[in-house]
C-alpha cells in the first residue's frame, strides 16, 4: 500500500524525469557533478555564494549550504525533473533533484529552502511550486533558520532606495507598499515611490503581464498593497534609480499587515 501511494504521489516541483544517477561531488549549495561528470545546477533557488561575499560571516552560510546539499544528495542516487530551462549558459543541466531513500524521493530545493540555507529564486515555474516553496521560506524566515539569522539577508526596505541600489547585480528580496502602478509606453510599472527617478520599482514588460494574470495577480489591483519583491537589483534611468524586473508571478509576493 505504501509503495502504491509513493507512486501515485506526483511531485509538486518538476516535470518529467529527465535523469536518474549518483552524485560524485557537490561545488557549492545549489551546484553538483554526477559520476557520468556532467554538472547540475538546482533549478529555483538561489544560495550565498562565496565569490560575491566579503564578510567572514557571509561566507560561512555559502559553507553551511554547500554542505548542507552534500549531506542532502552527496554519495547518493538523485532523480532529477525537468525544470523550466534545460540548461544555463555553461551547459549545466539545470532541474529539481530528489535524494531517493528508503524508497521515497526527498526534495533536494524543498529541504535547502526549509533549513533557511536557500532563498526562492525569481524563476520556478508552477503555482503549486512556487507556493509550496515560499511557504517553507516563510517558515524558515520567520524562525530565523539559517541565513536567516544573519541581518545581511533582512527584507530590505523599498522606501530607502540607497540601501536597494548597494544590492545592484545581486539577489535580494525587498518589501514596501505599493504607491502607484503605471504603464509607460510597453513597461508597467510598480512604484514604490513618487519619485520614480530616484525610488524603487519593479518593472514588467507589457508582454509578460499575462502571465501574472494567469496565476490570479492582476498588477494594477497592487496599489496600496503591501508586497515582496524578489530578482536581480538593476539600475535603471540616467539617475540610477534601482528596480528589479519581473516577469513571474513568483517574484511578487502580497505582504499585507493585520
Amino acid at each position: 500500500m505504501a509503495q502504491q501511494q509513493t507512486q501515485a504521489a506526483a511531485p509538486v516541483c518538476g516535470g518529467d524525469e529527465i535523469a536518474r544517477a549518483t552524485v560524485s561531488r557537490v561545488t557549492d549549495g545549489r551546484t553538483f557533478t554526477l559520476a557520468d561528470g556532467r554538472e547540475v545546477r538546482l533549478a529555483a533557488i538561489e544560495v550565498p555564494v562565496p565569490l560575491l561575499l566579503n564578510q567572514a560571516n557571509q561566507s560561512s552560510t555559502a559553507a553551511a549550504a554547500k554542505n548542507a546539499l552534500d549531506a542532502l544528495a552527496g554519495g547518493d542516487t538523485v532523480v532529477l525533473r525537468r525544470a523550466q530551462i534545460a540548461s544555463d549558459r555553461y551547459g549545466r543541466i539545470v532541474a529539481y533533484a530528489y535524494t531517493e531513500r528508503d524508497g521515497d524521493e526527498l526534495f533536494v530545493q524543498g529541504e535547502m529552502i526549509a533549513a533557511g540555507l536557500a532563498r526562492v529564486g525569481d524563476q520556478v515555474g508552477s503555482g503549486s511550486c512556487a507556493a509550496a516553496l515560499l511557504g517553507r521560506e516563510n517558515t524558515a524566515r520567520k524562525a530565523k533558520l539559517g541565513l536567516w539569522a544573519d541581518p545581511y539577508y533582512d527584507l530590505i526596505d523599498a522606501e530607502t532606495p540607497a540601501d536597494v541600489l548597494a544590492q545592484k547585480g545581486q539577489f535580494a528580496l525587498i518589501e514596501g507598499q505599493v504607491v502607484s502602478v503605471r504603464q509607460s509606453g510597453s513597461t508597467i510599472y510598480v512604484n514604490f515611490g513618487r519619485h520614480w527617478s530616484e525610488d524603487f520599482a519593479v518593472t514588467v514588460r507589457k508582454r509578460n503581464e499575462r502571465n501574472f494574470a494567469a496565476a490570479g495577480l492582476d498588477l494594477q489591483s497592487l496599489a496600496g498593497r503591501r508586497v515582496i519583491v524578489r530578482g536581480f537589483v538593476e539600475v535603471r534611468g540616467t539617475r540610477g534609480s534601482p528596480a528589479i524586473e519581473a516577469t513571474r508571478p513568483e517574484q511578487i509576493e502580497t505582504a499585507d499587515r493585520d
